[in-house]
This record gives structure tokens, C-alpha cells and sequence, in this order.
């Protein structure tokens, strides 16, 4: 079905991306995989092209857009030429709308313009060692002395680790009060450069094997207390307020990759003889396919919709739950269906399905598990 969420612009926009992905980034993509992470003077090309400083002010050196449908197309188009670059999105989708929304002025004139340019690049560290989903028992504190805070704790899983300058570090600065662990975590930013954070290992994953993921330490590192993120203590209230936006942005690219994962099928089908005849002759082949299509298109129409309610304003977390819980489940389904259409070349890396199959698996993980958005859309209908 025709999209229309999208107009010239954005399709002028798409373009572009797509040429530079082919030209810079295809070609030398094995490599990275195999080095386990982007190199940093990509993100800096990134930065020249504008796509890193898309809803940047422009006073601040950015693009200045407010639509989120930009950043929906660079989504797209990574997984459409199957490049598994999270901390893109992290960096733009995720740990932007922080800075913008509680930044004060002279945080925003010290980090935008170097966040647009690709020279100051970023990750966010919530999750813990012992603390998942349970962002309510972060054990990472940061006490206040004089005009610095001492921070002490350890995370893990955090993308694009190895490349960020600027972590923000979610941490407990107070004691809850009986009863409500949500309160006392407040949010820093915290330099690559300081004294005591290190960055750990860059974990070896099942998929997404060009995207760096770390673990990092903070044996007392001294952070600014000019560099806390909004008031201390409202960390967890400002969580939630991105959250819709970061989940929207997991389910572009899942259905992205799921309709990459249907193109890729639908060519290699065509192309492979089975007992003398095209496998796309045979008739499992033929219903495997229309069912797969027929997912994509559903997903494709919760995408478009999302993306016009969040430019709008009225995405909610339910909703947002909804998108990404459909979206990520389609894209396994999706994907474990094509593999299998595959035969035995399907499990060999050399073929695109293969890797996709192993990127696939965290997108119902990460940014909320499958059964977080159950329990959410589950509250919102009164259960």
C-alpha cells in the first residue's frame, strides 16, 4: 500500500542516506564487525552529512527539526542496507530529547553544537549488572560534595560505549523514601576523560556485531555538579518522558528489517532451484511468503500511524508499547520464517538472512522487554 507519512523532502532526504551508506559504509562494513565497533571518523562524516544534528537547534549548529520523521528514515535505510549501527540511534533518538528538553542554556551551548558535528559522541547507562528492567533498584550513587559529585557503581549493556565522549549516567543521589524507590535517582553527564570511569570490555553478542556495547566503572569519579541533567532526584520522571520516542524508533527498524528480510527472500527464492524448479514455484514457499508480506504491510501501517501521532504529540506509552511489541515480534517471526526458506545456507553467516536473524533476537529485549510492553498495554486497558 502506498505511504504517505512521508513527503519530497523526506524522500530527497532518503536518498542521500541511502547513496552515502552504499558508498561509505557497505563496502567496509565486515571490517567493523570484525573490529567490533564503527570507527570514530564516522561519526563525524555523519555529522558533516547532518544527520547526527537533525533535531539540533540551529543555534546550536543542528537542523532544527522538530518532525521525527527524519531520523525515522535514517532508521529505515540502516536497516535496509543491513547495517546493525545502534549507537545512531542512541546518540539521536535517545540521549538528544534528554539534553534538549532539561539542559539548561550553557549545558546546551557546551554539548549540541559537538553533538551535531559528530565530535562529541554519546551513550546513556542505566542498566546495571543486577538491575534490568528494574530501573527502580540502580545501585550506582552519586553523593554531593561541595561542587562535584562522587560517583561510585558499575553498568553494563551500554551501546556505544567505546565511542561516547558524554555518558549520561543514571545514579541515586538521595535515599528513597519508604516505599518509593522511584525517588532520589537523578541523572550526569559524565566525560569520557574523567578521573576513575573506565570503559570495559566491548562484550561479544549474538548479533549486532559492529555495534559496540560495554560495560563501564566509576571508582570515584568526580562529576561536575554543573553537569547534572535537570533537577536531582527527578531522574526516573524524566525517563519516562522519552520513552515513547525510543521505543518508536526500536520498532522503524524492526519493521525495517523485516521487510529488508521479505526482499532479500523474495530475490534468493526466485534465484534457487529445488528438484529442477524455482523454489518460489512451490506452493509452501508461496504461502510462507504472503504471510510474511501480509505482517509487514500490518506492521508498516502501525509504523505510519505512530509516527504521525508522535510528531503530533499524542503518542502515549501504551501506544508506543503496542508499536514496538508488534513491530519486534513481526521481525522474528518475519525473519525465522525467511531463514528457514533458506535451507541450510540460511545458518551460514555469509548470507545476509543469517545475520539478520542474530540482530533480530535483541530487539525484543532491549529498550523494554516483550513482556514489559505486555504489562504496560495491560495497565492501560484497566488489567
Amino acid at each position: 500500500m502506498r505511504r504517505t507519512v512521508f513527503d519530497d523532502d523526506h524522500e530527497a532526504f532518503r536518498a542521500t542516506v541511502r547513496d552515502f551508506l552504499a558508498r561509505e559504509v557497505v563496502p567496509v562494513f565486515p571490517e567493523w564487525e570484525k573490529a567490533g565497533a564503527a570507527p570514530r571518523d564516522f561519526y563525524r562524516l555523519l555529522g558533516k552529512l547532518g544527520i547526527l544534528g537533525l533535531q539540533v537547534p540551529e543555534e546550536y549548529g543542528g537542523g532544527g527539526q522538530r518532525s521525527f520523521r527524519f531520523n525515522a528514515v535514517v532508521n529505515e535505510e540502516l536497516a535496509r542496507a543491513r547495517l546493525g549501527l545502534g549507537p545512531v540511534r542512541v546518540h539521536t533518538d535517545i540521549v538528544l530529547p534528554y539534553l534538549l528538553r532539561y539542559a539548561g542554556e550553557e549545558q546546551k551551548r557546551r554539548w549540541l553544537p559537538g553533538m551535531a558535528s559528530g565530535e562529541l559522541m554519546t551513550a546513556i547507562a542505566m542498566t546495571e549488572p543486577g538491575t534490568g528492567s528494574d530501573l527502580a533498584g540502580i545501585a550506582t550513587t552519586a553523593a554531593l560534595d561541595g561542587d562535584h559529585y562522587v560517583l561510585n557503581g558499575a553498568k553494563t549493556f551500554i551501546t556505544g560505549a567505546v565511542n561516547a565522549d558524554l555518558v549520561l549516567v543514571v545514579a541515586r543521589t538521595s535515599s528513597p523514601p519508604s516505599g518509593d524507590r522511584r525517588a532520589g535517582l537523578s541523572i550526569l553527564v559524565v566525560e569520557a576523560a574523567s578521573r576513575g570511569f573506565s570503559v570495559g570490555r566491548n562484550l561479544d553478542k549474538l548479533g549486532l556485531k559492529a555495534q559496540d556495547t560495554a560495560e563501564l566503572a566509576f571508582d570515584d569519579v568526580l562529576v561536575p555538579a554543573a553537569n547534572l541533567l535537570g533537577e536531582e532526584g527527578r531522574a526516573f520522571e524524566y525517563l519516562g518522558h522519552n520513552l515513547a520516542q525510543e521505543r518508536l524508533s526500536i520498532a522503524v527498524n524492526a519493521q525495517a528489517a523485516a521487510a529488508t528480510a521479505l526482499e532479500v527472500t523474495l530475490s534468493y527464492v526466485t534465484e534457487r532451484n529445488v528438484f529442477g524448479r524455482p523454489l518460489s514455484g512451490f506452493q509452501n514457499t508461496k504461502f510462507v511468503l504472503a504471510e510474511c508480506a501480509t505482517e509487514v504491510e500490518a506492521g508498516q501501517a502501525l509504523v505510519d500511524r505512530a509516527l504521525q501521532e508522535h510528531d503530533a504529540g499524542r503518542l502515549s506509552a501504551a501506544d508506543a508499547a503496542k508499536v514496538k511489541l508488534f513491530c519486534t515480534e513481526t521481525q522474528s517471526r518475519v525473519v525465522d520464517k525467511c531463514l528457514q526458506l533458506h535451507g541450510g545456507y540460511g545458518y551460514v553467516l555469509e548470507y545476509p538472512i543469517a545475520r539478520m536473524y542474530a540482530d533480530a533476537r535483541v530487539t525484543r529485549i532491549y529498550g523494554g522487554t516483550s513482556e514489559v510492553m505486555k504489562s504496560i498495554i495491560a495497565k492501560s486497558i484497566g488489567l
